[in-house]
């Protein structure tokens, strides 16, 4: 049995739900870690008036029990503060970049059926999901950071730090960058992005240390868990890109300039390396879709918000004329909570590859087994 998760609700209806099914028995369940992901979810500096309406919070409806979790699924719950679908009209004016257009007649129906679902409220419970994931990787000292490496085309390379102080970092920053220092040439092209009407996009990047060897597998392309991160990120609303480790730049480079080199030090062998390094990482923390016991290093791009101030170009499905593209309450810029959004993904499918390898019955039995598996590793 796999983990896995649905997530089910509407933008302005009554709650958002995620279902997760395969969560093994035995972890204690912190909602306030949860909650914490939902409030920095809804923060970074450029967002709309949503934010100042819904205070996310969760309820796990199933699946644990005195705060240990069952083993059985598990429902989790946030509630739309802001519900009002049904008191809303539709639209007629598609916005480009949305799904408006496409949705409407794919579904022969309406766009607000479209914009309701597909939009990225939706994402609530996905984050949700994945700080449940998290407090399973903690048992294994597995640590997850996401953050902001680009706004509007001003870099914002993160720092080379250990995770505490790029925690820290992170913190202090209000467009949740590791160079806090540049916050104040950021918001200004916010605000000034802001007023044009107009909207920004950025690049966000995932770190995840403390991983095991071998999780993921070579055998299957669909099993392969780089392909399988980068399809749940690709997922994420309005993400157009993804990148493991050096990404595109790994094809302007010649090989010697790319490949890792592995190097084995018997005095580290009892650690969770197993003895061996990498000068480098760019390989990201996978080869051949399985981790590499280096750190998993994932960045996505995400394009401008698409309901823009001054709208674009549409045209009037009623009446077939040309008019300007309908607008909806919306932000400037939501790459701050893109980073949140895409760390969470991340970690739930980093939890699916740990169950998948070491099972899911329970936290004991998981623990019991990469305890065997790395013993195992080391006398080979």
């Amino acid at each position: 049995m796999t983990l896995r998760y649905w997530t089910a609700g509407e933008s302005h209806g009554k709650a958002l739900v995620a279902l997760v099914d395969g969560f093994p028995a035995g972890v204690k369940l912190d909602t306030a870690v949860i909650d914490q992901e939902l409030r920095r979810r809804q923060g970074g500096y450029g967002r709309g008036g949503r934010q100042r309406i819904e205070t996310d919070t969760v309820d796990v409806l199933s699946g644990i029990w005195k705060g240990e979790t069952l083993g059985s699924p598990i429902a989790l719950q946030v509630v739309n503060k802001d519900y009002k679908l049904e008191r809303l009209s539709d639209l007629t004016r598609p916005r480009p970049g949305h799904g408006d257009l496409t949705g409407a007649i794919k579904y022969m129906g309406s766009i607000r059926g479209i914009l309701e679902r597909a939009s990225a409220r939706e994402t609530t419970v996905r984050v949700a999901a994945g700080a449940l994931a998290r407090q399973l990787l903690s048992a294994f000292q597995i640590d997850v950071i996401g953050y902001v490496v680009e706004l509007g085309g001003i870099k914002l390379d993160p720092v080379d730090a250990p995770l505490a102080e790029r925690l820290e970092r992170r913190e202090s920053s209000e467009v949740y960058s590791l160079v806090p220092e540049k916050d104040d040439e950021v918001k200004a092209l916010i605000d000034e992005t802001g007023k044009a009407g107009d909207t920004l996009g950025g690049i966000v990047e995932v770190r995840v240390e403390g991983l095991p060897f071998g999780l993921g597998t070579h055998a299957q392309w669909d099993l392969k868990l780089d392909g399988r991160i980068a399809q749940a990120v690709m997922a994420v609303q309005a993400i157009k890109g993804v990148e493991i480790g050096l990404g595109f730049e790994a094809a302007r480079r010649r090989g010697s300039q790319v490949h890792d080199p592995i190097h084995f030090d018997p005095a580290t062998r009892d650690t969770a390396t197993l003895g061996y390094s990498r000068p480098t990482n760019n390989a990201g923390g996978l080869e051949a879709g399985m981790t590499n016991g280096q750190p998993l290093v994932v960045r996505a791009a995400k394009k401008p918000i698409s309901t823009l101030a001054k709208p674009l170009d549409s045209v009037n499905l009623e009446t077939k004329e040309p008019e300007s593209a309908q607008y909806e309450r919306s932000d400037v810029c939501a790459v701050s909570a893109a980073s949140v959004i895409v760390e969470n993904v991340v970690a739930f499918e980093i939890a699916r590859a740990l169950v998948e390898k070491f099972g899911n019955d329970s936290l004991v039995e998981m623990q019991a087994r990469l305890e065997l598996f790395n013993k195992m590793a080391r006398e080979r």
